[in-house]
C-alpha cells in the first residue's frame, strides 16, 4: 500500500527537500503553499522527476484559519488515512520585541503555531483510528535560544515546541509518533545572497535525511527531538 504524506510550505527550501525524499521513498504527497504558480511548477516538476507517486498541490495561506481548515477538508475527501505530517509553514521576521512592527507576534504565532495546531486536530482523524502516524513539527535553534533581533519569532517557534510536547504526551499511547525537529541556519531562499561559504550552513537535504532517518526506527522508539546545527556552530 502506498504510503501518505502531508508537508506544508513545500514548494521551497526545508519543505521541498523534505516532500522529495519522501517522493523518492515511495510516498504520494498532499502539499500546500501560498504562491500557486510554484505550486503548478512543482506539480510540473514531479511529473518528470517522480512520475510514480501523485502530488496533490493546494493553494492556502496558513497563516489564516479557514485556509488551514480548507486544506485539511480537500485532505479529508481525498483519503482516509495519512502516514506521516510535516508542519513545516513559518515565517521569520526580524525585530527585537521593543521594536519589532505592530501585529509582528500575531502574524508569526498565526503561520508558526496555529498553522500546526489548526492542521493537526484537522487530520488527526485520519490517524487515530488506525493507531500508526507520525508528527514532524519544524520548529527551531530559536525554540531553545533566544537569539538577537530574533524578537516574536524565537516566541513563536518556543510555543511550537511546547505544543510539540503536548501532542508527544496525549498521543503516545495511540501509536502516533511526534518529533520536533529543531534546525539551525540552513540554506534557504531567505539566505540568498548571503556571503558566507558554503559549508557554513547545512543544507536542506541534511534537514530532510535526518527526517527520514527519524521516521524510519522501529515502532517501539520515537525520536522525539532532533537538533541539527552547522558543523562551526551557529552564525
Amino acid at each position: 500500500m502506498t504510503k501518505i504524506a502531508v508537508v506544508t510550505g513545500a514548494t521551497k527550501g526545508l519543505g521541498r527537500a523534505i516532500a522529495e525524499t519522501l517522493a523518492s521513498n515511495g510516498f504520494d504527497l498532499y502539499v500546500c503553499a501560498r504562491t500557486e504558480s510554484d505550486l503548478e511548477a512543482m506539480a510540473l516538476d514531479w511529473k518528470q522527476r517522480f512520475p510514480q507517486q501523485n502530488l496533490y498541490p493546494y493553494p492556502a495561506d496558513l497563516g489564516k484559519k479557514s485556509e488551514v481548515v480548507e486544506f485539511g477538508t480537500y485532505v479529508k475527501s481525498k483519503s482516509d488515512r495519512i502516514d506521516l505530517l510535516v508542519n513545516n509553514a513559518g515565517i521569520y521576521l526580524a525585530g527585537k520585541v521593543s521594536e519589532e512592527r505592530d501585529g509582528a507576534l500575531e502574524t508569526m504565532l498565526e503561520t508558526n503555531l496555529f498553522s500546526a495546531y489548526y492542521l493537526t486536530r484537522a487530520l488527526l482523524p485520519l490517524m487515530l483510528p488506525h493507531r500508526r502516524g507520525h508528527i514532524f513539527n519544524m520548529c527551531s535553534i530559536a525554540s531553545l535560544f533566544a537569539y538577537p533581533n530574533g524578537g516574536s519569532y524565537s516566541i513563536s517557534k518556543f510555543a511550537l515546541l511546547g505544543f510539540s510536547k503536548v501532542l508527544r504526551e496525549e498521543l503516545k499511547t495511540e501509536g502516533i509518533k511526534v518529533t520536533a525537529i529543531l534546525p539551525g541556519a540552513t540554506w534557504s531562499d531567505s539566505w540568498r545572497g548571503a556571503n558566507f561559504p558554503q559549508d557554513r550552513l547545512m543544507q536542506a537535504t541534511d534537514v530532510a535525511q535526518a527526517l527520514w532517518g527519524a521516521y524510519n526506527l522501529s515502532d517501539a522508539a520515537v525520536v522525539e527531538e532532533l537538533i541539527l546545527r552547522p558543523q562551526l556552530g551557529d552564525l
